[in-house]
């Protein structure tokens, strides 16, 4: 380091699931832009390692859904988060930086600010659509709360919570016009195929519960529609389950699972059927129509339905505060609905272009040079 210049700060870091790695890697690259040397540290998954993060556990190892797993694999979580507290206390990073998962980070920011370390919470919980009480617990484990949506740093200013605004770094990541054919040829699909992608989730008990409802809707969509083509990219540790699965329907139609290239698949499919989650605003941000599905533990659905503030639970809904795409939650997640709804959609090409050019707004409102942003918003609480 040369003398005068801003020192190469060290951070830890904990991303939980897929959504969570794709979003720490988006940061890092804005972080290392700032502090080329930057040492990052703690869980992390495959975008996170391309941008030179070292993680000292799996990141599988925290994507659980929901209740019902959460305390089958508690001890296993606990025994996690205690081992990093104790590994980060004994030698403190400049700051900790929990990136989604706050079932995980919160209880550990917690523990991390009470021994004097500073702790930023990227992605604000849905305190908005549900678990409105969990905003106590955020002022007690954060400095600063990284807001992905523009309506959320009021919130957290009601409650003397410190919290910015930095856009939805997916919102910069996506162009605004949509690389399709160049997403056709990656994939191998022709300019006059009809393409479903179907999105199951990237935990594993989403991909238990919603890839079968997804893939017995591609055969109705089949039956009606021979020539349909079907992509279904596949979470990392996910692609045997679902092969097995593929492998148990004999006479299913051909669906090509893929190695990751969710963007691809969004950017080049006609409609998609997904999982609610990360996935259906980046199909919003990809302006494609979509289906969105959501099957859980029953267990966990009794508990999570009585804690919704709204009536959607898919972020384009959310954030479009009306039902421009249909959601089937649980026992209404069937093939048959499933089917309908996404035929729906190839069946009428006005309403799908109208779609689109709601969600090309939306991703313009979006859109803040996220990883600047939050970079220097970072670099204010270090600078405290």
């Amino acid at each position: 380091m040369t003398a005068g210049a801003a020192p190469q700060p060290r951070l830890a870091m904990v991303a939980g699931e897929a959504s969570g790695d794709l979003l720490g890697g988006l940061l890092l690259g804005g972080l290392r832009q700032r502090w080329p040397d930057l040492l990052a540290q703690g869980i992390g998954g495959p975008q996170m390692l391309a941008r030179g993060f070292e993680s000292w556990w799996p990141q599988e190892r925290l994507a659980v859904s929901g209740y019902v797993e959460a305390l089958r694999h508690y001890r296993a979580l606990s025994a996690i988060r205690s081992q990093l507290a104790q590994r980060l206390i004994g030698a403190p990073p400049q700051a900790f930086i929990g990136i989604d998962a706050p079932d995980f980070n919160l209880g550990l920011e917690a523990r991390l600010k009470a021994a004097g370390i500073k702790t930023i919470h990227f992605v604000s919980p849905s305190i908005w659509a549900w678990r409105g009480r969990r905003i106590e617990q955020i002022g007690r484990a954060t400095d600063l709360v990284l807001c992905i949506f523009p309506f959320e740093p009021a919130l957290y200013a009601r409650h003397g919570i410190a919290a910015a605004y930095v856009g939805h770094p997916l919102a910069d990541v996506i162009p605004l016009d949509v690389p399709r054919a160049q997403a056709r040829a990656q994939l191998g699909l022709g300019d006059a195929d009809t393409v479903v992608a179907l999105l199951p989730g990237s935990r594993a008990a989403e991909v238990r519960y919603i890839a079968p409802r997804l893939l017995q809707a591609a055969a109705l969509m089949h039956e009606r529609r021979p020539g349909l083509r079907f992509v279904l990219p596949t979470a990392p540790g996910m692609r045997a389950p679902l092969q097995a699965m593929l492998d148990d329907r004999p006479g299913a139609p051909s669906i090509e699972l893929l190695d990751g290239q969710s963007h691809a698949a969004l950017a080049a499919c006609d409609v998609a059927l997904l999982a609610s989650g990360t996935a259906t605003l980046e199909a919003a941000l990809f302006k494609c129509p979509m289906v969105i599905a959501y099957v859980m533990h029953p267990v966990n659905w009794q508990l999570m339905k009585r804690m919704r503030y709204q009536p959607w639970v898919g972020l384009p809904n959310i954030l479009l505060e009306e039902f421009v795409v249909p959601e089937f939650l649980q026992s209404e997640a069937s093939g048959a609905n499933l089917a309908q709804a996404g035929l729906a959609w190839l069946d009428d090409p006005a309403r799908a272009q109208a779609l689109r050019d709601r969600f090309r707004g939306l991703h313009e409102r979006l859109r803040c040079n996220t990883a600047q942003a939050a970079t220097e918003a970072i670099g204010r609480v270090l600078a405290r």
